[in-house]
């Protein structure tokens, strides 16, 4: 039987992606390296939290410029520590913090980061039903695995944790036939706090602009896996139909990449 293996966009097989948390003014630089290196984030703000005495934040009429080609997700309106909360108060937070950040960014908002890395089971459940597609986690698996549940998405790494070190491993990957994703997360306070902004450039520049990674937003990511999920392949895995908008890429037994447009259907492997 032909052998087939799932690619990210462009027939890559690794991924990178970066959220941070709490929209600090400190984000300005933090993009600015972003975009320097070509890697994209994830922001994860609360929309009720843009004054008061936590340090400086970034204004809502700042978002389009600064967030430009990055993603703005959802980090509740206030910051409660959800799983303490009744079930109505986190759809209220939820809900109420995508609204506020579509008016801003004028764009569905999907994804969330838990305030404290507060979450419950009963609170995943929910989640789906108000529009939300995936929720991270705090805390480091120092791997590279793409998670079985979206909604308990743990990173490879903080990013004062093993950073040029899971960086440099994540560099040396080679074995083509696993996907591979790196993810980072923190705060862009926290390197004002310990005077380390050189890590994260250092970081950068060792990860960005390589030929088989793909710099994505966590959304993208998601959106990708779900358009893999969807390929209807026949039982002999000649060829495939691709039923989503988006393109999908795939490799066969022969390692050539193949790019499957949007409704159609391709040959994967001749027979």
């Amino acid at each position: 039987m032909a052998k087939v293996y799932y690619c990210f966009p462009g027939g890559k097989h690794k991924a990178l992606t970066m959220s941070y948390d709490d929209g600090r003014t400190e984000d300005r630089r933090l993009v600015s390296i972003f975009n320097k290196y070509g890697i994209k984030g994830t922001f994860n703000i609360n929309s009720g939290i843009f004054h008061n005495t936590y340090g400086e934040k970034v204004q809502p009429e700042e978002f389009l410029k600064l967030y430009e080609g990055h993603e703005i997700a959802c980090h509740t309106v206030t910051h409660p520590t959800i799983a303490r909360c009744p079930l109505e108060n986190v759809a209220e937070e939820v809900l109420e913090d995508r609204k506020r950040l579509e008016a801003i960014m004028g764009q569905p908002v999907r994804g969330l980061a838990y305030p404290n890395g507060s979450t419950s089971p009963k609170i995943r459940e929910m989640l789906p039903m108000m529009g939300i597609r995936y929720a991270r986690v705090v805390g480091s698996t120092d791997d590279f695995a793409i998670p079985e549940d979206f909604y308990q998405w743990k990173a490879t790494c903080h990013h004062n944790h093993n950073l040029l070190e899971n960086g440099q491993r994540f560099v040396d990957l080679f074995k083509k036939q696993y996907l591979y994703l790196m993810y980072v997360w923190g705060h862009s306070y926290e390197f004002t706090d310990k005077n380390n902004w050189e890590v994260m450039e250092e970081f950068c520049k060792l990860v960005g602009g390589r030929e088989d990674t793909w710099y994505a937003t966590n959304i993208q990511i998601v959106d990708y896996m779900e358009v893999l999920d969807r390929l209807q392949f026949f039982a002999d895995c000649s060829k495939v139909f691709n039923p989503s908008a988006q393109s999908a890429w795939l490799a066969n037994e022969k390692g050539e990449i193949i790019e499957v447009k949007g409704g159609t259907l391709a040959v994967v492997n001749e027979q």
